[in-house]
């Protein structure tokens, strides 16, 4: 499954798996209208591209987002989530986890925006969202785990190393870096702080 993983830019995921599922879609620049669902982790303006939906959503795309930022968007064939459930959608097992900053104001826990963990093909994918390496993440156990690395917003690649090395994926995609906050090189430097039977793989260029 992991071949079947691109990222446009920063959180911006995009997986195919018989149906065409994106995350975050962001910087999006041709009229694709291929998404059978969409998930948005939080409201901010990298991750909630209202432009970029449009130009990837159908008629009978299902989007996926916090409960808490409802408000905030206006398409058909909405389900809202909270953290921490198990849902069932589009007969995919989708689950949610927490997803915010231990000591700094950008994402807030009282917030509830969320990471998703999808079945596909019996592989769990995790997509974390912005978060730190938090205690609430510390008993998640996926195949796949894509995960923030350019600080500032989120964890940094040590930070996220750390958290890596202690959830043991089989593999890795490090993202939200390059585009707004960090460089290329935190991929690099990420990819070397992991234990040897982690693999790295870096779709951002």
């Amino acid at each position: 499954m992991e071949n079947r993983i691109t990222i446009n830019c920063q959180s911006s995921i995009r997986i195919d798996a018989n149906k065409i599922i994106y995350f975050d879609p962001f910087k999006i620049d041709n009229e694709l209208h291929d998404a059978d669902l969409i998930f948005i982790t939080h409201d901010h303006f990298d991750h909630l591209d209202i432009d970029s939906i449009n130009k990837i959503k159908k008629d009978t795309t299902i989007i996926v987002i916090p409960e808490s930022i409802k408000d905030k968007v206006d398409f058909n064939n909405i389900i809202t989530v909270t953290p921490n459930n198990t849902y069932n959608i589009d007969n995919f097992k989708v689950e949610t986890v927490s997803s915010y900053n231990k000591d700094k104001d950008f994402h807030k826990k009282e917030n509830n925006y969320v990471g998703y963990i999808i079945t596909i093909n019996n592989e769990r994918i995790y997509i974390s969202g912005d978060t730190d390496f938090i205690d609430d993440l510390k008993n998640i156990q996926c195949d796949i785990a894509l995960i923030p690395i350019g600080g500032t917003y989120t964890m940094d690649y040590v930070e996220a190393s750390k958290f890596i090395n202690y959830i043991k994926p089989k593999f890795t995609i490090p993202t939200h870096y390059k585009t707004i906050v960090g460089s290329l090189e935190d991929g690099l430097k990420f990819k070397e702080l992991l234990n040897k039977d982690i693999k790295c793989i870096l779709l951002i260029r």
